[in-house]
């Protein structure tokens, strides 16, 4: 029996829409929280997930107008015909630029992991944005350094699970062991009830992707690129979100990470890892509100740089 969120009640007194748009001949399902006149921000949910992953930050964002739609692939949106970094930065800026257009403004936008790469990539390519929220943004090449070994093991599952016939490939991706694992790993709440949601949210919305080489060419690309990498080209101002006890990139890169951004802001969550936004959404959300409230710098003010300290 699926386990009720324990943010659902701060959920369900938003207004929510479902729709869907093709953006590029990419039929892509949209699902918005809050009034439909509000400040738009568009959220960009992580690797394996979908819209829902990001649901607990929207519940705690009652005002604004959160634009969440399923990445190509993944959810109930069609594959990329081929989902490298730059097809999914692409399809990203068409999206931002199709939302703009309708709200008559620049939305702001937000990344998770994964998604915090193809926000980089779109945004250093001119990403019709207001401004840049990435949270447990992915600083650090997974095929170089400590990740290397478990980076390229994790790819060899994923060919393994595309090579073989389609009944055992999805059999294989969908393995409940595998995605218990994957969540335990993640998970660092000592919180039994939080983290038994946390498991469960995994095991129902993990393995919902449009095929086998969809989630292959995705992974694919989530270790071969970073933020870091785009991160000079970023002319927008950028809220960095990280978390002490987070295994995917440790916290010196993620102040590395700020330093390279030429206008970039830190706020560090303690006690959380790679799952900001099912453990911590509430303190994650008081973080955006607080930027998207910061006045924008004139382009002669000095860029902002400074470190946050979280709870």
């Amino acid at each position: 029996m699926p386990i009720d969120s324990p943010y659902r009640a701060l959920l369900d007194a938003l207004p929510q829409r479902e729709r869907t748009v093709d953006i590029d001949g990419v039929t892509t399902a949209v699902f918005e929280y809050g009034p439909d006149d509000a400040p738009p921000i568009v959220f960009v949910h992580g690797f394996r997930g979908d819209h829902h992953g990001l649901e607990p930050v929207a519940a705690h964002l009652p005002g604004l107008r959160v634009i969440a739609p399923d990445l190509p692939g993944f959810g109930a949106s069609d594959a990329l015909p081929h989902a490298t970094i730059d097809a999914y930065a692409a399809w990203l800026r068409a999206f931002v630029a199709a939302e703009a257009a309708a709200a008559g403004r620049a939305p702001a936008v937000l990344g998770h992991s994964f998604g915090s790469i193809v926000v980089a990539h779109a945004a250093a390519g001119g990403l019709d944005a207001s401004r840049i929220v990435l949270v447990n943004p992915i600083a650090t090449p997974a095929l170089s350094g400590a990740n290397r070994i478990a980076s390229l093991l994790a790819l060899g599952y994923y060919r393994a699970a595309a090579a073989l016939p389609e009944r055992a490939g999805l059999a294989v991706l969908g393995a409940p062991p595998i995605v218990r694992g994957m969540s335990a790993f993640m998970a660092k709440t000592r919180d039994r009830e939080l983290r038994a949601w946390i498991h469960d949210q995994h095991d129902r919305y993990f393995s919902r992707y449009a095929s086998r080489q969809a989630v292959l060419e995705a992974f694919d690309t989530s270790i071969r690129h970073t933020v870091g990498e785009v991160a000079d080209r970023i002319r927008l101002p950028v809220q960095l979100i990280a978390a002490d006890l987070d295994d995917i990139t440790p916290l010196a890169q993620q102040h590395r990470l700020r330093g390279l951004l030429p206008d970039a802001r830190l706020s560090v969550l303690r006690g959380v890892g790679h799952l900001v936004h099912y453990e911590q959404p509430r303190e994650a959300a008081a973080i955006i509100r607080r930027f998207l409230a910061e006045p924008i710098e004139q382009p002669d003010e000095p860029a902002a740089r400074h470190d946050e300290q979280g709870q």
